[in-house]
């Protein structure tokens, strides 16, 4: 379980092919905190650390074909930046929103604006039934969680501080860049729950 709210960045130093496996070696200054069976959200996908080297302070995760199709993990290279959030203690505040590391799909950046000491990010995604969002409600964009400013069928928006912009990945986006979103948990059991209820009813 996260919060969406990121602690640090890592850079991807290493890239590995086994099969129908992938595994990254992430560099952070995290990485000597770290241990092997860790939960790691790593741009919102949620991974478990396998090897750590705190000398060169680096970690090495796996990613599976079924994360790398639903992520944007395919995309990355060595020198990618990656957002990083370690699992949320049970006995801490929960300062952003439920995230759970399960990635639902991607989306694609269509436009940056930029404000007096803020920026306004819009996304495209191909809208499902339990994939929505709302003015006002929470989404996790590369495992920050933001509250959705503009939102139609298939498109939101977020508004990003300057903080944020300092300490994520965002600061790197551009018109074309691929995130990981995932949606309201809550959100989608409504979403369920209706869809059940309905088809109850036919």
């Amino acid at each position: 379980m996260f919060t969406g709210i990121v602690e640090t960045t890592g850079k991807v130093v290493n890239i590995e092919k086994e099969r129908g496996n992938i595994h990254y070696t992430i560099q952070t200054d995290i990485a000597d905190e770290l241990k092997v069976d860790q939960s790691i959200a790593h741009d919102g996908v949620c991974l478990t650390t396998v090897d750590v080297d705190k000398s060169k302070k680096q970690y090495k995760m796996t990613a599976i074909q079924e994360t790398l199709d639903k992520t944007n993990m395919r995309t990355w290279d060595v020198g990618y930046e990656v957002n990083l959030e370690r699992c949320m203690r049970i006995d801490g505040r929960l300062d952003g929103h439920i995230v759970q590391g399960h990635v639902d799909q991607t989306a694609v950046c269509t436009k940056i604006e930029e404000f007096d000491g803020s920026w306004k990010y819009y996304f495209e995604y191909d809208r499902g039934p339990k994939n929505i969002t709302v003015e006002k409600g929470s989404i996790s964009v590369n495992g920050v969680s933001f509250t959705v400013v503009d939102s139609e069928p298939g498109m939101f928006s977020v508004a990003v501080i300057p903080y944020t912009y300092e300490v994520t990945n965002f600061r790197n986006f551009k018109k074309g860049t691929v995130v990981n979103l995932e949606f309201d948990v809550i959100g989608k059991y409504v979403a369920r729950l209706l869809e059940e209820h309905f088809e109850a009813k036919k």
